[in-house]
């Protein structure tokens, strides 16, 4: 018997009602699955019955991730592929494993030879890094950045000498309830010519995105981001330039 496969299945971003459709072949591929590893239990449940799962929920294997999940638990859940089924691997919003839990499944999946295949469906940071205006050529995901003051200022005055020195786009993010502490960290903390993008609550009807200097947005009156999803997005106007990717012909 060949083993099955894990789908990486991205959910949306917002609520059910955000608008974000998968396409037809994406529905009718986790339609077809019935073991699911999941971020949060009741939040997947929610998701399927928006996907139209033809199958009752209860009848349906879902399976938590720990807080931390270590090999022993994966490799667990990973037998069910092991013995020809296939499974679905769902983040509490946008893609698993990319700035959520799953990594860790996807990793043993490939060590164990069980084939890994990715699903299309939104994704926070690069919908930001799109709609932001910065350097798509180069850029960086850094997660969350340190809570207590004197180590945030640090760290964001690092990640801004690194744009300088590279010109890329610096990409992160923050708990919902501490992003205004966040935005008012990087305007006391950047240099006035630095580009900075908030990229809040994409795909729904409350989506709203804005790139401007920090000396602009010093002078602006600041967005409503509680407990809004948001993507930070920094590129600093430093001494460096791009490169050309071709070098220039000779006259």
């Amino acid at each position: 018997m060949s083993n099955g496969t894990l789908y990486l299945i991205p959910v949306g971003l917002g609520p059910a009602d955000s608008g974000v459709t998968h396409p037809p072949e994406v529905l009718r591929q986790l339609q077809a699955l019935d073991y699911f590893i999941v971020e949060r239990a009741k939040t997947a449940r929610a998701d399927l019955k928006r996907f139209g799962h033809p199958r009752p929920l209860q009848e349906l294997e879902i399976h938590e991730l720990p807080e931390t999940p270590d090999t022993a638990w994966v490799d667990l859940h990973l037998q069910a592929a092991l013995g020809g089924r296939n499974i679905g691997l769902m983040s509490e919003a946008g893609c698993p494993a990319v700035a959520d839990p799953g990594s860790l499944v996807v990793r043993r999946a490939h060590d164990k030879g069980i084939r890994v295949a990715p699903l299309v469906g939104p994704s926070s940071l690069l919908l930001a890094m799109m709609a932001s205006g910065l350097n798509g050529q180069s850029f960086a995901f850094h997660g969350y950045l340190p809570i207590a003051v004197v180590e945030r200022a640090q760290r964001i005055q690092a990640l801004e000498a690194e744009s300088a020195q590279w010109q890329r786009t610096q990409l992160f993010i923050e708990t919902p309830y501490r992003n205004t502490a966040m935005l008012e960290a990087l305007l006391n903390t950047c240099k006035p010519a630095t580009l900075l993008c908030v990229a809040t609550s994409l795909t729904t009807t409350d989506e709203w995105v804005m790139t401007r200097s920090i000396a602009q947005w010093r002078k602006t009156s600041r967005p409503d981001l509680e407990r809004r999803p948001s993507i930070f997005l920094l590129l600093s106007d430093g001494p460096a330039r791009l490169k050309p990717s071709h070098p220039p012909r000779k006259r």
